[in-house]
């Protein structure tokens, strides 16, 4: 005669599952740039939709922990988070899933399988496409800071070369900070030198405008939004990461002006 199930056993599997699969969709929204409200909501419609209740939830910069229950069953799970990134399509089209989840009929296997449909059907950019647009950017850019014509072909060098030597080594998996202060002196020393070359009297201005690539305008927005919607620490660790990316930028700028000595 089989053993007996024990039921308050698999009900624990059960809400294992759910917080996994929660946890799975909170990681990849805060992997693509979101907000914590939105993590917070996204994670919720699916434990939601799943017909369990959360107890709570807690954003860290590095991991996320959810916990879920259902009667007297309660369970937590955490996850690690991995680098942040800004991934507009991949969040718009996670926030539809939820939506979809939060009005039942999906099982856990249904959501975890349709989240890694839209990890690996979500279309991209060739890297080549995103390169232009970021040079034509800061060349846009560096016009409104006030530099000259002759300026602007070196910056739009600068902004391209950058952002492809940035995709060539976030593939290798190279720090954040590193890649910042590297692409700083890279960009800021073809965008110097290339302006100089052009006869351009704006070249300091150039500088800065070829680096513009670096400045991380959405994690500095998420930072701000974060506190006043009540996640001090998670925007505090944002705000955090901001500063330390504009640190080694200007440690790259400083090293380019010392090498072709702007004054």
């Amino acid at each position: 005669m089989s053993d007996p199930v024990d039921p308050v056993l698999l009900k624990h599997r059960e809400l294992e599952r759910i917080a996994m699969v929660a946890l799975h969709a909170a990681r990849l929204f805060l992997e693509s740039g979101a907000r914590v409200k939105v993590v917070h909501e996204g994670a919720g419609l699916i434990i939601k939709g799943l017909g369990v209740s959360c107890v709570g939830m807690r954003a860290g910069y590095a991991s996320h922990e959810i916990t879920v229950s259902h009667g007297v069953n309660t369970i937590t799970r955490m996850t690690a988070v991995g680098p942040h990134g800004v991934n507009h399509r991949l969040d718009h089209a996670l926030r539809g899933l939820c939506v979809r989840a939060s009005k039942g009929g999906m099982s856990v296997n249904e959501i975890e399988a349709e989240m890694e449909r839209l990890v690996r059907e979500t279309p991209h950019y060739r890297p080549l496409t995103i390169a232009v647009a970021v040079g034509i950017a800061c060349a846009a850019f560096g016009q409104l800071l006030g530099i000259d014509w002759a300026a602007t072909f070196p910056v739009l060098l600068a902004g391209i070369i950058g952002q492809l030597a940035r995709h060539h080594l976030r593939g290798h998996g190279v720090n954040y900070y590193v890649i910042a202060a590297a692409v700083a002196f890279l960009a800021s020393t073809i965008g110097g030198l290339g302006a100089r070359f052009a006869g351009s009297e704006t070249v300091p201005l150039a500088m800065i405008a070829s680096i513009l690539l670096l400045v991380p305008g959405v994690p500095a927005t998420n930072a701000q939004t974060d506190i006043m919607d009540g996640y001090p620490s998670m925007g505090s660790a944002r705000a955090v990461t901001v500063l330390m990316i504009m640190v080694f930028a200007t440690v790259g700028v400083g090293l380019a002006e010392f090498v072709l000595v702007i004054r």
